[in-house]
């Protein structure tokens, strides 16, 4: 019987030991990502805050005094909110200081720029700016609720009247989602909001503590999908040296200096050393070797660093306890409407204490006034006490707005022999005045709510406004071709008895420099082509005639040849373009037909079309066995045309006659001022037809005047005030005031050296360009400061002769000028040029063709 018992209760502990997790595991789970979701990584929509950031604001609060305070002494008292270390609240308070909006900080917080980090919190103080003290705090519109441990009362949400959330950004990473808000400016922001209580349209676009520049073309309003480009700011300090001045978000200048250094040692870029003289504002310094291109660095630094990335946003927020995904065009909406809401609660409430105000004075004037008091000196109990005033007041109390109740009756018998005695009725009547015109001005502007909020908002743009004007700079981005300024850091070689190329066949022969992104085009002796991407060693067949660095979309380069198609048929030529292919894929450019062989091949970058000579193999009558052949007499068509017939007999050989000149025709090119850039797609100011000998002239506010090839990647200098197609025979006329003379003068002259830049004003510091002119025959109105001074109208042919570059000119005036206006030129016929019938094509560099004879 006692081994039965025993049996049976072992086999009852066995069972109840035997637990099933897998509901538990879904509960536990999803209270994990609840918690996380909703308590540490994601803002709410009502103030902005994650909890740990609002938990920080009201612990600065409780502590607020208007002196500073140990960091680590605010960490400790925000762990009485906040459950979790102190090391966790100590970050997040220093990453919500570096946004210098909440935070007013003294000692080592860190630096933005430099990726520094902060000092420990035992030696840096903090205290609330005087911008969080009058927005985010108000304990009469706070709902509160209990701390973790119960102790304590926390803020639910706090009142911010202000959308700070689109202000300081918000960054975290939950389970199952994230949330990446981008900055915006503060006074974007307000006059968002204003335009939004005027019933207007409004955009808003992220701006950045760290500048640099940005494309918000796909922003997206923030929301997912979207994506920024944001760029540093790059200039050209001299020929030899690059200067950044502003990096892009999300990087520091430690990082983006790792990235230039791993991209030089790729071989993507070409620098001598890199200088980093940052401190409160960045300087990094990139000094380049000889005979290295500025403006082609500056977009390798674009294509290959860390100097361009792109950042994908990701609206995310709480409301309702619920992850709810909405463009910041809406969160800004809905953070004014909650701005309107408190601003009405906020007026509601003071027009309450007004009227109670109101209320206790009227009657502490009536009970003094009426002598009231007195009628309480015979009565002998408390309820009598209260009796006695009551009944005394009723005949004065009908213009009251509410009834009095006994609490009012307790105030008045709490006052003070002292001030009855004193009591003034004339300052009692000026005090209930004072109040009433309180009371209306409350009422006015709860009557005209929505011009109060805007008046609000102007306050703080006119208050807090000062130093927050936008930092990064809104620019359209042109794209880079990796392709067309990676540095050619490799070089390319042949085997052609075995068909390979690559950049290890360093005994083989030698073809081109390329970098290790380019592609390299092959043209086989059979009439096929393929393109590869540059790799160590790569076979692509035998029989090579023709390779070379492949450029996409290249409508420059023009194949002329000649080929048998099939073992013994009709010869063909043709001229065609290679523009897009797809990569290792075999290209047949003959007819198609086995046994096809290439008679001729040039590869001509500049659309040339030479003269050949055709030799056929004296079989059976013909009659004819040489004849020349002008490949200028061919149009440019697709690769997989056929061609035109040369001959059906057998051709013996092919020879190189003569070169030809290029049939292409001069490229247009426009100006686009919104990127800064030239391009040849109809975008921006056109600034005319260029051939490979054409160049632009520049002419900059700083007195310099030069000559350059109109090439796709220059980079502009921010002060230029003349762009335009190089006349040689057109001179440039210019008004200047000589700081070392002070004087103004008028010079006239031409370009003496078009291969170099020029200054054509003096040195002197305070020597200014007023004006500069282009025109055959130009005129000027100059206006004098003084007004006694009549304007007078400068016509600078008649006044001054063309004389070189460097010359004075002639003296105009010794006045000082207010300001100098370009008048119509006179008339000017140019002489008349022959002009030559060209076909269509782009231009790029010329080059000899080079036939591959068969």
């Amino acid at each position: 019987m006692q081994e039965e018992n025993e049996e049976q209760f072992k086999e009852e502990e066995k069972q109840e030991t035997i637990t099933k997790v897998t509901g538990m595991y879904k509960e536990w789970f999803l209270d994990y990502a609840s918690y996380v979701i909703l308590e540490r990584a994601v803002p709410a929509l009502d103030d902005g805050f994650k909890p740990v950031q609002r938990r920080i604001m009201q612990s600065m609060k409780d502590l607020d005094d208007g002196r500073y305070n140990k960091v680590a002494n605010l960490v400790g008292h925000a762990m009485q909110y906040h459950p979790h270390g102190d090391a966790s609240i100590a970050d997040a308070m220093v990453q919500l200081g570096q946004k210098e909006l909440l935070i007013d900080m003294q000692g080592n917080w860190g630096n933005i720029l430099t990726g520094d980090r902060a000092a420990a919190s035992r030696y840096i103080e903090a205290r609330l700016s005087k911008f969080a003290l009058e927005v985010i705090f108000n304990p009469k519109t706070t709902h509160w609720q209990a701390s973790y441990d119960g102790r304590r009362k926390e803020p639910i949400h706090l009142p911010v009247k202000f959308p700070l959330l689109l202000a300081q950004g918000a960054e975290g990473i939950a389970v199952g989602l994230s949330t990446k808000v981008l900055p915006h400016n503060f006074i974007e922001l307000i006059d968002a909001s204003i335009k939004y209580l005027k019933g207007r349209s409004f955009k808003i676009v992220p701006d950045f503590l760290t500048g640099g520049i940005a494309d918000f073309t796909n922003y997206n309003d923030g929301k997912r999908g979207g994506k920024v480009r944001v760029r540093a700011r790059i200039s050209q300090l001299d020929k030899k040296t690059l200067v950044i001045n502003e990096i892009p978000f999300g990087t520091t200048t430690s990082s983006l200096i790792d990235s230039i250094l791993k991209a030089n040692d790729k071989g993507k870029i070409k620098i001598k050393r890199i200088e980093d003289n940052t401190a409160a504002s960045v300087e990094i310094l990139v000094h380049l070797p000889p005979n290295v291109s500025p403006d082609k660095t500056i977009d390798a630094l674009y294509a290959f660093t860390n100097c361009e990335s792109s950042i994908s946003p990701l609206s995310c927020i709480i409301e309702d306890h619920k992850p709810l995904f909405i463009g910041v065009s809406e969160q800004l909406k809905r953070s004014t409407d909650r701005t309107v809401a408190l601003l009405k609660r906020e007026l509601e409430i003071q027009l309450s204490e007004l009227e109670e105000q109101w209320h206790f004075a009227s009657l502490e004037r009536i009970f003094i006034e009426n002598r009231i008091y007195r009628d309480i000196e015979e009565v002998e109990t408390w309820e009598g006490v209260i009796e006695a005033i009551d009944l005394g007041l009723k005949p004065f109390t009908k213009h009251l707005k509410r009834a009095v109740t006994t609490d009012d009756i307790l105030r008045l018998t709490e006052i003070r022999i002292k001030k009855i005695s004193k009591f003034d009725i004339d300052k009692a009547n000026l005090l209930i005045e004072a109040l009433e015109e309180k009371i209306e001005a409350v009422k006015n502007n709860l009557a005209n709510l929505i011009d109060f909020a805007i008046d609000y908002f102007k306050h703080l743009k006119t208050t807090y406004g000062k130093g927050k004007e936008r930092k990064t700079e809104i620019r359209i981005f042109d794209d880079i071709v990796a392709s067309k300024v990676a540095l050619s850091n490799t070089k390319i070689y042949v085997n052609r008895e075995e068909g390979f190329i690559g950049t290890s066949l360093r005994k083989d022969e030698f073809v081109a420099d390329c970098s290790d992104i380019d592609d390299i085009i092959v043209f086989r002796k059979n009439g096929t082509m393929m393109i590869t991407k540059v790799a160590s060693k790569t076979f692509v067949g035998k029989d090579i005639i023709h390779l070379a660095v492949f450029k996409k979309g290249d409508k420059r380069t023009v194949y002329n040849m000649m080929y048998r198609d099939g073992k013994s048929g009709p010869s063909y030529m043709k001229r065609f373009n290679v523009t897009s292919i797809t990569r290792d894929k075999e290209y047949d450019l003959t007819a198609g037909n086995k046994g096809s062989l290439v008679h001729y091949f040039t590869a001509n970058l500049n659309g040339e079309a030479e003269v050949v000579t055709i030799n056929l193999r004296a079989v059976g009558s013909i009659k004819k066995l040489k004849w020349d052949i002008d490949f200028s007499d061919l149009l440019i068509k697709g690769r997989s045309s056929k061609g035109n017939l040369i001959t059906k007999f057998p051709v013996k050989k092919i020879e190189f006659k003569s070169a030809g000149k290029s049939t292409l025709k001069p490229r247009k090119i426009w100006f686009d001022d919104t990127v800064q850039r030239l391009n040849v797609d109809e975008r921006g100011e056109l600034l005319g037809e260029f051939t490979a000998e054409d160049k632009l002239l520049i002419v900059t506010q700083s007195g310099i005047a030069k000559t350059i090839a109109p090439a796709l990647n220059y980079h502009f200098e921010d002060d230029m005030i003349v762009l335009e197609k190089w006349d040689p025979a057109k001179p440039i006329s210019a008004i200047y005031f000589d700081g070392e003379k002070e004087k103004y003068f008028v010079k006239r002259f031409m370009i003496d050296h078009p291969e170099r830049e020029d200054k054509f004003i003096t040195e002197h510091p305070k020597t200014q360009l007023e004006i500069v002119a282009t025109d055959y025959r130009p005129n000027a109105e100059v206006v004098f400061s003084k007004r006694s001074l009549d304007p007078f109208v400068v016509d600078f042919e008649n006044f001054i002769a063309v004389k070189g570059i460097k010359a004075i000119g002639n003296q105009l005036t010794t006045d000082k000028i207010k300001q100098v206006n370009l008048l119509d030129p006179n008339p000017y016929t140019p002489p008349v040029l022959d002009e030559i019938e060209v076909e269509e094509g782009d231009i790029s560099d010329a080059g000899d063709a080079q036939p591959t004879l068969f």
